[in-house]
C-alpha cells in the first residue's frame, strides 16, 4: 500500500472519530458530566486506532489484530471502572466500540460503510432527547403488537406452504400472507407515528399520518369532532384533506411494491391528483405548529390482531375470484363495477387484486382505470360523510375540497 493511500484511510478514520468525539465532549458539557471516559481527542484516536489496525494487518494480521484488542480493553477497562463508580450508562463506551469499527472499515478502504458508519453513530448520540421522548409515549399495546408483528413475518410466513389447491382455485398461502403483513406493517407504521407525533403536533399532522392506517376514519372522526368543536372546523377539515391526499401516494406505491407496470401506467393517469396531494400536504406541513390539539381517540384499534390478520387474507382472495369472475362474464363494465363497491370499503384489497390480474395478463390500463374508480367511489364516500356528519364549516371546505380531488381523478381517468 503506497503511504499517500494509507494516510488518506488514517484521515478518514481519524476525522469520523472527531465527529463523534465533539458530540460526546459536547453532551457531557452540556449534562455536566466530567466522569466519561473520552472527548473529542478521545475518540478522534480511537478512529486512528482502528484505522491503524486495518494497515498493520495488511503487514502482520496477528500485530493487526494486537492492535484493536488493545483498543477493545481501553474501553472495557473504561467501562468497568465508570460502573464501579455507579453509573451504568454505557453510551460513550459503546460509541468508542464503533468508532473502533468505522476506523477498521476506513483503513481497509471502505470509505462509504465507513462514513456512513460514523455519520449514524453521531446522528443517533444528537437525537438522544427525541428518542426518549419518542419511545415514552408509545404504550405497551404498540410493544405487544411490534412483538406480534415480528411472529406473522418471522414464524408464520416461513412456515405456511408456497401453493395450495382448494375446489375453488388454487391458493398461494405464503404470498397472500406477505401481502397482508405490507398492508398491515403500512397501517402499523401510520399508527405508531401519529402516537410517535402526539396529538400536540395538529389537525394537520395528525390527519397526515392518519392517513396512512384510514383516510375515511380519519374523516369520520375530524366530521364528528366539527360538531362537538364549531370553532376547529377549519382545522379539522385541513387534516381531512390532509388525509385523503395520502392515498393516491399509498396506492401508486403499493402498486409499486406489488406489479411495477401498474404503477408506471397509473402514474400519468395520477398526475393531477398527485400535484393536489403534495400541495396539500406542504401547505399542511406549513401549518403544523398551530395551537389546536388533535383528538386522542383518532385511530381505530391496534390493527395487528391476528383474527384480524386472517379475515383480510380471506377477504383478498375472495376479492381477486369475484373481480377474475366479474372480468369474465361483463368485460371491463364489469370490472370497473365491482372496482366501485370495493372503493367504498377496501382500496388495499382492490390494489392487490388489480396487481395480480395485471401479472396474469389482464392490461395495465384497465387496472389504472379500475383503480381510479376505486379511488373516485372512496372519496365520493369520504364526501358524504364529511356532509351527513360534519358541521356547516367543515362540510364546505372538505367536501369542497374532496370534489376538487374527485374530479382531477375524473381528469386522470378521461386522459387514461
Amino acid at each position: 500500500m503506497e503511504a499517500r493511500e494509507a494516510l488518506i484511510r488514517l484521515a478518514v478514520a481519524a476525522l469520523g472519530g472527531l465527529a463523534v468525539g465533539i458530540e460526546r465532549e459536547w453532551s457531557a458539557r452540556r449534562d455536566e458530566d466530567h466522569s466519561r471516559f473520552g472527548g473529542v481527542r478521545t475518540f478522534l484516536l480511537l478512529g486512528l486506532l482502528g484505522g491503524l489496525s486495518a494497515i498493520v494487518a495488511a503487514l502482520d494480521p496477528r500485530l493487526g489484530l494486537a492492535v484493536l484488542a488493545g483498543g477493545l480493553a481501553l474501553v472495557i477497562v473504561a467501562y468497568l471502572v465508570s460502573a464501579w463508580r455507579g453509573t451504568i450508562d454505557a453510551t460513550t463506551e459503546v460509541a468508542g466500540v464503533v468508532v473502533l469499527g468505522g476506523g477498521l472499515l476506513a483503513g481497509f478502504g471502505r470509505f462509504s460503510v465507513a462514513s456512513a458508519v460514523f455519520a449514524g453513530t453521531a446522528l443517533v448520540l444528537v437525537a438522544k432527547s427525541r428518542m426518549h421522548a419518542a419511545v415514552e409515549r408509545i404504550r405497551s399495546a404498540e410493544l405487544e403488537a411490534g412483538a406480534r408483528f415480528a411472529v406473522l413475518a418471522l414464524v408464520v410466513l416461513p412456515l405456511l406452504p408456497v401453493t395450495l389447491t382448494t375446489p375453488l382455485g388454487d391458493l398461494e398461502p405464503r404470498k397472500l400472507w406477505a401481502l397482508v403483513l405490507l398492508f398491515a406493517g403500512l397501517s402499523f407504521a401510520g399508527y405508531v407515528a401519529l402516537r410517535v407525533a402526539g396529538p400536540g403536533r395538529g389537525y394537520g399532522i395528525a390527519g397526515l399520518l392518519g392517513g396512512l392506517v384510514s383516510s375515511t376514519a380519519v374523516t369520520l372522526n375530524f366530521a364528528r369532532e366539527s360538531r362537538a368543536s364549531t370553532s376547529l372546523a377549519r382545522p379539522l377539515a385541513i387534516g381531512a384533506l390532509a388525509a385523503s391526499a395520502i392515498l393516491p401516494l399509498r396506492v401508486l406505491v403499493v402498486s409499486a411494491l406489488l406489479e411495477p407496470a401498474v404503477a408506471r401506467a397509473l402514474l400519468p393517469a395520477l398526475a393531477p391528483t398527485l400535484l393536489l396531494a403534495v400541495a396539500m400536504i406542504v401547505l399542511t406541513l406549513r401549518r403544523q405548529h398551530g395551537t389546536e390539539t388533535a383528538p386522542k381517540q383518532l385511530l381505530p384499534a391496534n390493527p395487528l390482531r391476528l383474527v384480524s390478520a386472517i379475515q383480510m387474507a380471506l377477504f383478498f382472495t375472495l376479492v381477486l375470484w369475484a373481480l377474475d369472475a366479474m372480468r369474465g362474464s361483463f368485460g371491463t363494465a364489469g370490472l370497473l363495477g365491482t372496482s366501485a363497491l370495493l372503493g367504498l370499503t377496501d382500496l388495499d384489497a382492490l390494489t392487490y387484486s388489480m396487481s395480480e390480474l395485471v401479472g396474469g395478463g389482464t392490461p395495465a390500463a384497465t387496472a389504472v382505470r379500475a383503480l381510479l374508480v376505486g379511488m373516485l367511489a372512496n372519496t365520493g364516500m369520504k364526501a358524504t360523510v364529511a356532509l351527513v356528519v360534519g358541521a356547516p364549516e367543515f362540510r364546505l371546505r372538505t367536501a369542497g375540497g374532496l370534489l376538487i380531488f374527485a374530479a382531477a381523478l375524473g381528469l386522470g381517468f378521461a386522459l387514461g
